[in-house]
C-alpha cells in the first residue's frame, strides 16, 4: 500500500460520476465540500487528475472477520483443493514450509472431491505429526482439527458437535477454534490484520464491518484490529460482538465503543455443515434439521438490553427456524417496549437466507436490517448447487431473496463474510444482480447502493443526499476505467481501484 500525504483540501477533476462525465469533486476536511462541472471547480491545495476515470461511492463490506481472512490471504488456503489428496498434499507442504507453530487453513469443500468424503484428525496427524492443526471447512462453520489441537482442549470429547475423528460441529467446534485462534501470536494477528486492511484498500473498501465475538475472536484481538485501523490511513473498521447481553456482551460493546451487541451471534450454523436450523430437514440428511443454539428467552433479553440502551443487535440467521426464532424475540420487545424503541435500533439480521413473506414483512414493519452475501448465492445456490443437495431443488431456489427484501423496504448491505468468501466487492454486487434465482436478483444500481450507502445506512450513519452530496464525508474510489457506472454494471467488469479516500485522507494508489 503506497500511502500519499495529505496537504490540505483536495480536487479530484474530469472524472466521470455516476454516468456524467466532466466532474470534479473537491474534499475538504474530510468531506466532499463541493461536486460540478470541471470547468467551474474551485482552486485546491492539491489537484489529482481523473482523466476520465470513473469515481464512486467507495465499498463497504458488511461483515467481515479481518484476523481469519488475513490468516487465510498469508496462509494456507484451501479453497482451489479439487479432492481430499490435494489438499492433505497442501497441508503437508505448508507444515514444512513453516515448521513451528499452529497449522492454520480455511476453504476446503468436500462436496465435490471424489474421495467423497472430507479430511479427518487421521488425516491430519498423517502430516503434521504432533502440531496442533484447524483446517476450518468453507463456511467456517465446522473443521477438522488434529489431535494435539483436541488435547488442547479438556472436556472436549463431551461437548455438542464433537466426533473422534476430527471432524467438530457445534459447541466442540466453537471450543476449538477458541483454541486454535488463541495459539496465534500478537505478531501473527497484527500481520494478518494489516493484510487484510491493505487487500481491502486495494479493492476500494472504504468501510469494514469487523463481526468478532468470543467464539470467532477475542476481545483482544478486536481491541487490536481498533487500534490498528485508527493509527493510519486506511480502511475504517466498525466492530461488532456477538454475546449474548446476559453473558456480558453488551459491556464489551461499551468498553471498546462498537457499533453494535450481535452480528455473529450464533443463532444457528452453516447449510454446508448441516447446522443452519431449519424448520423441516435436510434432504441429504434427514435424520437432522439442524439446531438453534440459545433459548428464546435468552434473545428476548438480548433484544431487550439493546433497546433499552439503544444499541443496535445483530444476530447470525441462515436456517428459516433461527430466522423465526429471532422474529419472535423482536417481537416480543415490540410488544413490550413499542415499535418506535424497536426500530430506531436498526436491528439486522446477518445472513438471513431463508426467509419467507411473513418474516421480510416484519423485519419492514420493525425497521431492521439485512446483512447479506450475495458471493453465497454464487457460490453455492442454483438447483444443482450445494445448498439443492441439502435442501433440495425448491428450497434452494428460494434462498437469499433479496427482491423480496428490497421490494418490501428492507434495507440491504453487501458483505463477504471473508474468508468464507473473498474480499471482492464487484463480485458482490454482480453475484446480487445474477442471482440463480432471477425473480430474486436486485436491480443493478440497487445492488451497488446496497455495497456502499448501504454499509452507513445499517449502522444509522448514512447523509441524508446520499453518499455523493456535499457534505457527506469523503469516502470515495477512483477506478480504472472511463466507462460509466452503468456501464460497468451492465457488463459486469470489476474495475481496478486507482485510487481510494477515506475521510478524505488518500489511503492507496492501487496498480
Amino acid at each position: 500500500m503506497t500511502v500519499l500525504e495529505e496537504a490540505g483540501s483536495l480536487l479530484v477533476t474530469d472524472v466521470t460520476v455516476g454516468d456524467r462525465a466532466g466532474r470534479a469533486v473537491l474534499v475538504a476536511d474530510g468531506r466532499i465540500a463541493w461536486l460540478g462541472d470541471a470547468a467551474e471547480a474551485p482552486p485546491a491545495a492539491r489537484v489529482v487528475a481523473g482523466e476520465g476515470a470513473l469515481l464512486t461511492p467507495a465499498f463497504v463490506d458488511a461483515h467481515v472477520h479481518a484476523t481469519a481472512t488475513g490468516l487465510a490471504l498469508t496462509g494456507l488456503d484451501l479453497y482451489s483443493s479439487l479432492s481430499l489428496a490435494d489438499a492433505v498434499a497442501s497441508v503437508r507442504a505448508h507444515a514444512a514450509a513453516v515448521p513451528r507453530g499452529i497449522v492454520l487453513a480455511t476453504g476446503w469443500d468436500e462436496t465435490g472431491w471424489p474421495e467423497g468424503r472430507g479430511l479427518t484428525r487421521q488425516d491430519l496427524d498423517a502430516v503434521v505429526g504432533d502440531r496442533p492443526a484447524y483446517l476450518a471447512r468453507v463456511d467456517v462453520h465446522s473443521a477438522t482439527v488434529s489431535t494435539a489441537l483436541l488435547d488442547r482442549v479438556p472436556g472436549i470429547a463431551a461437548l455438542p458437535g464433537f466426533a473422534p475423528d476430527g471432524r467438530l460441529r457445534l459447541d466442540a467446534h466453537h471450543a476449538a477454534r477458541q483454541a486454535a485462534y488463541a495459539a496465534v501470536d500478537v505478531a501473527q494477528r497484527t500481520a494478518a490484520q494489516r493484510a487484510t486492511l491493505a487487500a481491502a484498500a486495494a479493492l476500494g473498501i472504504g468501510s469494514l464491518h469487523e463481526m468478532a465475538g468470543p467464539e470467532v475472536s477475542g476481545s483482544a484481538d478486536l481491541a487490536g484490529l481498533l487500534a490498528l485501523a485508527a493509527a493510519g490511513p486506511g480502511p475504517q473498521v466498525l466492530g461488532y460482538w456477538g454475546e449474548l447481553s446476559e453473558r456480558g456482551g453488551l459491556d464489551v460493546v461499551r468498553e471498546l465503543g462498537l457499533a453494535g451487541a450481535g452480528g455473529d451471534l450464533f443463532c444457528d450454523g452453516a447449510l454446508g455443515s448441516h447446522t443452519a436450523a431449519l424448520s423441516s430437514p435436510y434432504s441429504d440428511r434427514p435424520e437432522t434439521a439442524g439446531h438453534l443454539r440459545f433459548e428464546t428467552a435468552s434473545l428476548v433479553e438480548h433484544v431487550r438490553a439493546c433497546t433499552l440502551a439503544g444499541v443496535q443487535a445483530g444476530f447470525h440467521v441462515i436456517g428459516d427456524a433461527a430466522v423465526e426464532q429471532v422474529l419472535t424475540a423482536v417481537g416480543a420487545v415490540v410488544d413490550e417496549l413499542g415499535r418506535g424503541a424497536v426500530r430506531a435500533c436498526r436491528h439486522r439480521l446477518e445472513h438471513v437466507e431463508m426467509a419467507g413473506p411473513g418474516a421480510v414483512e416484519r423485519m419492514r414493519d420493525w425497521g431492521m436490517v439485512a446483512s447479506v452475501q450475495p458471493a453465497f448465492d454464487a457460490a453455492w445456490g442454483g438447483d444443482t448447487g450445494m445448498y439443492a443437495a441439502r435442501l433440495g431443488a425448491d428450497r434452494a431456489l428460494a434462498t437469499n431473496p433479496f427482491a423480496d427484501l428490497a421490494d418490501a423496504g428492507v434495507a440491504l448491505a453487501l458483505g463477504s463474510d471473508a474468508p468464507v468468501t473473498p474480499l471482492d466487492p464487484w463480485g458482490g454486487v454482480h453475484a446480487a444482480v445474477d442471482h440463480h434465482t432471477p425473480a430474486s436478483g436486485l436491480r443493478p444500481f440497487d445492488a451497488f447502493d446496497a455495497a456502499t450507502h448501504g454499509g452507513w445506512h445499517v449502522v444509522g450513519a448514512e447523509h441524508p443526499q446520499g453518499p455523493l452530496a456535499v457534505g457527506a464525508p469523503a469516502d470515495l474510489a477512483l477506478w480504472a476505467t472511463t466507462d460509466t457506472l452503468s456501464t460497468v454494471l451492465a457488463v459486469r467488469t470489476r474495475p481496478a481501484c486507482r485510487l481510494l479516500l477515506v475521510g478524505g485522507a488518500p489511503v492507496t494508489d492501487a496498480p
